[in-house]
């Protein structure tokens, strides 16, 4: 038998690189819908669109276009709000540990959770004030017609 990696046929060689195609538990279904499920370049997954073309369903799906006016708001109070929580969060913890001096036996565990409560609120309002965007905006990564090789 020959190896099937060399063979240059992509339907002989599997993902482990041998050659199952004649063993029982591999059906012609399994193989097409493994086949079917094509994956775009970010990892997200693509579906056909009413035309037969294939599109990503994955980031521009998330986002959310608002107007110019709101798209400006948005970004600078969440992002003011982000900075503040993060820096107040560590100086929560800052005050819980006594400036990191603190033995163990001292430190305020509950004042010390909510300076990481308060750093992971900063985070979270961050990336999500993220999907926003303005009519009109696009991704650079998006609009490129030049497929990645990036692995």
């Amino acid at each position: 038998m020959s190896d099937p990696s060399r063979s240059g046929d992509p339907t002989d060689a599997t993902a482990d690189g041998t050659d199952d195609a004649g063993s029982p538990d591999a059906d012609a279904d399994s193989r097409d819908a493994v086949a079917d499920s094509a994956s775009a370049s970010d990892g997200s997954a693509v579906e056909p669109s009413a035309d037969g073309e294939n599109e990503p369903t994955g980031a521009r799906g998330r986002d959310v276009v608002v107007p110019d006016p709101v798209y400006k708001r948005v970004t600078v109070f969440s992002t003011l709000f982000a900075v503040a929580a993060v820096v107040g969060g560590f100086l929560l913890l800052d005050v819980a540990t006594d400036r990191a001096t603190a033995e163990l036996s001292e430190v305020q565990p509950l004042v010390a959770l909510a300076g990481l409560g308060l750093i992971v609120v900063g985070a979270v309002t961050y990336a999500f004030s993220t999907r926003f965007r303005a009519d009109g905006m696009g991704n650079a990564k998006d609009e490129t017609d030049e497929i990645s090789d990036n692995g």
